[in-house]
């Protein structure tokens, strides 16, 4: 990394909830040392009004949040990735661009919140949940010694996440 902040790429298929709530929450528990980006392999074009709302509620600036693909960050201008962190199954199992620098790769697989088909209430909750799930992980991540462990620990100790 030498002086610049662990960069973790948050991958789901859409890119409009669980990628975008975790890209927040880690940045905001990374503190400086964590810079977080987020995006999805066939983004809806936005982000879902109720996880703009949930990170609104919780203090976020969600003016510069946007659905993108994640062909942006597999260009040669692009920042350097460390970490990719799928949470969705479906983009667990695609073939990803190749990363340049070879990351770290992790699966965190989060139920998506925005495919419930309910009540406003019930959908509501699931984004709910998905925040407690994603946030739980990432308070964990946030705990970890990014500089001080090798490469094989790291990544066992994401795998235990």
């Amino acid at each position: 990394m030498s002086g610049r902040p662990f960069h973790v790429l948050v991958l789901c298929t859409g890119n409009s909830a669980r990628s975008i709530l975790a890209e927040c929450a880690l940045n905001r528990r990374g503190e400086g040392r964590v810079r977080a980006f987020s995006a999805g392999s066939r983004p809806k074009g936005e982000p879902h009004p109720l996880a703009l709302a949930l990170l609104e509620e919780r203090g976020f600036d969600t003016s510069g949040l946007r659905s993108k693909s994640w062909d942006e960050f597999a260009t040669p201008d692009a920042p350097p990735i460390d970490l990719v962190v799928t949470v969705c199954d479906n983009a667990a199992r695609e073939t990803c661009p190749v990363w340049p620098g070879a990351p770290l790769s992790v699966h965190w697989g989060v139920d998506d919140p925005a495919a419930v088909n309910g009540s406003p209430e019930e959908q509501r909750a699931a984004f709910e949940l998905a925040w407690q799930e994603l946030d739980a992980k990432i308070a964990r991540f946030a705990a970890l010694d990014l500089e001080g462990l090798s490469r094989d620990a790291l990544l066992a100790e994401l795998r235990r996440i």
